[in-house]
Order: structure tokens, then C-alpha cells, then sequence
């Protein structure tokens, strides 16, 4: 299946939930904020949005820190 992640195309196997996809790269999804198709994805409903081919996901890490 291809997806563009963010901005850049991306190939892998079957069609994931949301959640399944961030796991298998070892993202947090506690720190990261993610937008399905032009549309942010509340935390809680990552578990059930299903990608399909053709999807576009854009994932911010959030970064602490400061002065």
C-alpha cells in the first residue's frame, strides 16, 4: 500500500489501524500529534482509523525544552 507520511511516499503491508502503524516505528503516540488527509486525529481514535492506499499523514513529534 502507499502512503505519503510527511511528504515523503512510503510503502508497507496490509492496512493498518493508525495505532499499528505508529507502533511499528516505535512512535509514542502520547508525544506525537497526527493529521489523516488534511484532518487531526483526536488520541483516542487512533485505534481505529484504518489507512488505506493512497493516504496522507503528517506526525509532529512534540519536543520539550526550553531556556
Amino acid at each position: 500500500m502507499h502512503l505519503t507520511v510527511n511528504g515523503k511516499p512510503r510503502e508497507i503491508e496490509g492496512s493498518p489501524t493508525l495505532l499499528e502503524f505508529l507502533h511499528s516505528f516505535d512512535l509514542n503516540p502520547a508525544l506525537i500529534a497526527v493529521e489523516h488527509n488534511a484532518e487531526i486525529v483526536r488520541r483516542e481514535a487512533f485505534p481505529e482509523v484504518r489507512l488505506n492506499d493512497g493516504d496522507q499523514l503528517e506526525i509532529i513529534h512534540m519536543v520539550g525544552g526550553g531556556c
